[in-house]
């Protein structure tokens, strides 16, 4: 059994993961060579900064898909505000 997988509280132990898929608008593909670079460094710095741990993730031209694990005190819409707002805002 691997413990390092879970995350430990002083009374809990959690394993908590998150599927985010977000689309640009009207699928637009503007993902592509720096801007998809670009963004992928952006929500690792995020995921960092609020203490998410991104498992999987792929951009692909028109979307993005995320695999997330993160502490129970971030809600999964605060996670996605973090995570598009500050890429968005770019």
């Amino acid at each position: 059994m691997n413990r390092e997988r879970y995350r430990h509280g002083s009374h809990t132990v959690t394993e908590l993961k998150y599927h985010f898929v977000w689309k640009t608008k009207y699928s637009y593909p503007v993902l592509r060579g720096e801007i998809g670079l670009r963004l992928r460094q952006m929500l690792r710095a995020v995921g960092v900064e609020h203490e998410m741990t991104i498992i999987e993730g792929n951009i692909r031209p028109n979307h993005v898909h995320l695999l997330v694990s993160a502490p129970t005190h971030l809600s999964p819409a605060k996670m996605a505000q973090y995570l598009k707002g500050r890429s968005s805002y770019r």
